[in-house]
C-alpha cells in the first residue's frame, strides 16, 4: 500500500464563496518535483476519500499548500471546504504529473497558462530557482470569470516579487498576466483568444508565441485544456511526456471536485 502521511492543518483561507487555500504540515519523507500532484483527502466514515491536487508550495518550503474550489455537494469538497486550523488532513506519498520541466525541450520562455485552481501547480513552478535558471522569462497566465477568483495568484505574485531571496531572481523575468471573461478589468477574454490574436503576447512585450523558443504548460478546465491542445499543435508544438519531451506539457489528470 501507497505511503498516506496524516498532517496538520495550520492555516485557511477563503478567497471567494467558491475558491479556499490551506497550508498543513509537511512529513521530511514527502519529496516532490515542483508541478506535481498528489492525493489528498480526509477520513469519511472511517474511509479515506482522495482527489488529485496539486502542490502550491515550492519543493524546498517545510509546509504544504493547497488551492481547492469549494462543490456543495462534492464528495470530498464538501467537507474539506470546511477544514480548521488543528484538523487532520490525508496526503498521498506517491506524487507524479507530467508539468515537469524535463518532460519539456530547452527554451528561451515558460508560459504556465491556467484557469481557475488550474493556478496551483504553477505556484510551485515559479517559486523554484531552477525554474528562472532555465528561461529568460517566465509568463504567469490566469484566467477566471471574475477579478475576487485572482485573488490568491495576486498575493503568490506580490509576495514572491518582495521576497527577499526571490524578488531580484524574478524582477526581470516573470511576468504576470491575470484575464477575466464575466467583467471589466485590465485584460479581459479567454486564454486561447488571447493567443490566437496574439494579444497576449503584445501586451506582454513579447514575440508570437513560437515553438522554436517557446514551452507551454497547462491546467485547467477540460474544455480549455482540449482548445489549447488543439491551437498548440496547430502552431506545430508536440506535446511532451514521460516518455520524450517536447515543446508543450498537459496536465490531465487534475481533478476539480
Amino acid at each position: 500500500m501507497a505511503t498516506m502521511y496524516s498532517e496538520t492543518v495550520l492555516t485557511v483561507r477563503h478567497w471567494t464563496d467558491t475558491l479556499f487555500s490551506f497550508t498543513a504540515t509537511r512529513d521530511p519523507g514527502f519529496r516532490f518535483i515542483s508541478g506535481q500532484f498528489t492525493m489528498i483527502g480526509l477520513k469519511i466514515n472511517g474511509r479515506p476519500l482522495l482527489r488529485a491536487y496539486s502542490m502550491c508550495n515550492a519543493n524546498h518550503e517545510e509546509q504544504l499548500e493547497f488551492f481547492s474550489i469549494k462543490v456543495a455537494d462534492g464528495p470530498l469538497t464538501s467537507h474539506l471546504q470546511k477544514l480548521a486550523v488543528g484538523d487532520e488532513v490525508l496526503v498521498g506519498g506517491k506524487p507524479t504529473g507530467t508539468l515537469i520541466q524535463d518532460n519539456l525541450r530547452p527554451g528561451k520562455t515558460l508560459y504556465l497558462l491556467g484557469t481557475g485552481t488550474g493556478l496551483a501547480p504553477f505556484v510551485s513552478i515559479i517559486k523554484d530557482p531552477d525554474t528562472y535558471e532555465r528561461y529568460e522569462h517566465v509568463v504567469l497566465v490566469h484566467g477566471c470569470r471574475t477579478i475576487p477568483e485572482l485573488g490568491y495568484g495576486e498575493l503568490i505574485v506580490n509576495n514572491l516579487r518582495e521576497h527577499e531571496f526571490f524578488g531580484e531572481l524574478v524582477a526581470d523575468k516573470l511576468l504576470y498576466y491575470p484575464t477575466v471573461t464575466r467583467e471589466p478589468f485590465r485584460n479581459m477574454g479567454r486564454i486561447t483568444t488571447l493567443l490566437e490574436t496574439g494579444k497576449l503576447e503584445a501586451d506582454l512585450g513579447l514575440p508570437r508565441l513560437n515553438k522554436e523558443t517557446d514551452r507551454v504548460m497547462l491546467c485547467g478546465s477540460p474544455h480549455m485544456l482540449n482548445d489549447l491542445h488543439q491551437f498548440l499543435l496547430g502552431q506545430g508544438f508536440h506535446e511532451g511526456s514521460h516518455h520524450g519531451a517536447g515543446e508543450f506539457v498537459i496536465e490531465k489528470a487534475f481533478v476539480e471536485k
